[in-house]
């Protein structure tokens, strides 16, 4: 009876008319943060933050929280219709979005992606209000030598990432390694590869680079081709996943949501490894991964879920336990410190109305969503149709503007231009771009925590294998890198026999 009690408490503080219109307008405005590319949910929340100042505190963080979640679900849209991820954590529904939209598929693409946060969003906010406590315990477990294997075993999985060969994956992991190495020692303070620009100090920035890699470089691309200059003829017949459609979604949402959710817990960049991990798992398990990347709508559903879920899930250690996890959750928390809120173990007794106002509000802010984002999806469809002479500066302009607006720094939008020149570059060399952006994400992290790791193991590398968690995750590391060899030499093997 507890738990209706306090839901009950908190739709009653959700549902006033003010929280239920700054409910709106968060979630609107993170619709708008995430179609809009490089304007991503970080920059938006900090640029609002200021307004909140007057706000009540439950307004506030219902507010700000609608943006960020606002923001997943948008990110999804110009990632199918144009290629270009509007959030780092839809770099990943790039691969086959796009190509869904390309065979007249993008409404199905863009519904299945809507339904799929949808579900997975009230799925990560049931976990938080049932599991904050647990898990946030759970989470207190993992020190510098897990993370180290978590991201190697991350690393490992641009194996199941990239459609062309293994040596170009590799080799594109070890440059998103050296991108990610760029900027201040995490140790010493000294500077690395930074050449005396004090833009690099701060490193590359993941939203240039990811605009480069994968905006600018499409542009380049279609304008290069002959055939890419007429105008999109692509026909919706219509805008909601039919029958086979959600028989192939409904395991990857369900998959992707647990995903997200368990690893939106831990520090880091939780949606993005979480949308990697799910399109990896769902290429691992599919009957045919050789089509991944060609327009498969598991290769959507999955990673949309999975971001979705993981926003949910990064509140467990703000709220119960007062560590924010992310520049996300470091903003939250500056929000509610700037009220005089301490979020940490008693947070949830001590302001009982502003936490079941939260998770009323976020379930609230869900529906709102899918109501927003289905009707929307006729709009957005129809960028599909605009000519390229029209689209191609559209885009190039929203990229710039985006890319200036996070820092008001020309010289990231150098950076952009750069990354887009290569990126063209390289695809037409045959390199993937999302091997990258995995070995540059997880490349700092994975950094900083073996060189913390060796500083308390003093320099042994013994720690991984006697702490259990850190055992279980290399254990899966070399069967993720031991795998491909193994099912090679069975597949040689067998067709010997075959011939025999």
């Amino acid at each position: 009876m507890d738990i209706l009690t306090n839901v009950a408490l908190g739709f009653s503080v959700a549902l006033t008319p003010t929280n239920l219109f700054f409910c709106f307008v968060g979630s609107l405005v993170g619709t708008l943060v995430g179609v809009l590319p490089g304007l991503g949910p970080v920059g938006a929340v900090a640029f609002l933050l200021s307004l909140t100042f007057k706000m009540e505190p439950a307004t506030a963080i219902i507010m700000l929280a609608g943006i960020y979640y606002g923001a997943m679900y948008g990110g999804s849209t110009t990632s199918i219709l144009v290629n270009i991820p509007g959030e780092t954590a839809s770099v990943v529904t790039c691969l086959d979005g796009y190509r869904m939209a390309r065979q007249g598929r993008a409404g199905a693409a863009l519904g299945i992606a809507a339904f799929g946060s949808f579900i997975a969003g009230t799925f990560g906010v049931i976990g938080l209000m049932f599991l904050a406590p647990l898990l946030g315990r759970a989470a207190l477990k993992f020190g510098p030598p897990e993370y180290f294997a978590l991201t190697l075993t991350g690393l490992t999985l641009v194996a199941y990432l990239t459609q062309g060969s293994m040596l170009k994956a590799l080799v594109m992991t070890v440059l998103g390694l050296l991108a990610g190495s760029v900027g201040m020692d995490p140790i010493s303070g000294e500077e690395r590869f930074t050449f005396g620009n004090l833009t690099l100090r701060d490193g590359l920035g993941l939203v240039p680079v990811a605009m480069g890699l994968f905006g600018i470089a499409e542009v380049l691309e279609n304008l290069a081709g002959a055939s890419a200059q007429s105008i999109y003829e692509t026909r919706i017949k219509g805008l909601l996943p039919n029958a086979q459609d959600w028989r192939d979604s409904g395991w990857p949402i369900a998959r992707g949501s647990v995903i997200g959710f368990l690893l939106g817990i831990l520090p880091g960049p939780g949606p993005v490894i979480a949308s990697f991990v799910s399109y990896a798992m769902e290429k691992r398990l599919s009957r045919h991964p050789e089509k991944f990347g060609t327009g498969m709508i598991e290769g959507v559903a999955g990673p949309e879920a999975a971001n979705n879920s993981a926003t949910a899930g990064s509140f467990i250690p703000l709220l119960s336990l007062g560590i924010p996890t992310s520049a996300m959750m470091a903003l939250f928390m500056g929000a509610l410190m700037i009220h005089g809120i301490q979020p940490g173990p008693l947070f949830i007794g001590k302001y009982p109305e502003l936490f079941w106002g939260f998770i009323a509000s976020m379930y609230i802010g869900n529906a709102m969503l899918l109501v927003l984002n289905l009707p929307l999806i006729g709009m957005w469809v129809r960028v599909l149709k605009t000519p390229y002479a029209i689209l191609f500066p559209l885009i190039l302009l929203f990229c710039l503007i985006g890319v200036y607006t996070l820092n008001s720094n020309t010289a990231e939008i150098f950076i952009m231009l750069a990354f887009g020149v290569a990126g063209f570059l390289l695809r037409r060399l045959g390199f993937e771009g999302a091997p990258f952006i995995l070995a540059m994400v997880l490349g700092p992290v994975m950094e900083t925590s073996l060189r913390q790791t060796l500083l308390i193991s003093r320099g042994s590398f013994a720690i991984f294998y006697t702490r259990p968690i850190c055992a279980v995750l290399m254990a899966l590391t070399a069967a993720f890198l031991l795998w491909p060899a193994i099912a090679r030499f069975r597949k040689k093997r067998f067709a010997g026999r075959t011939v025999e």
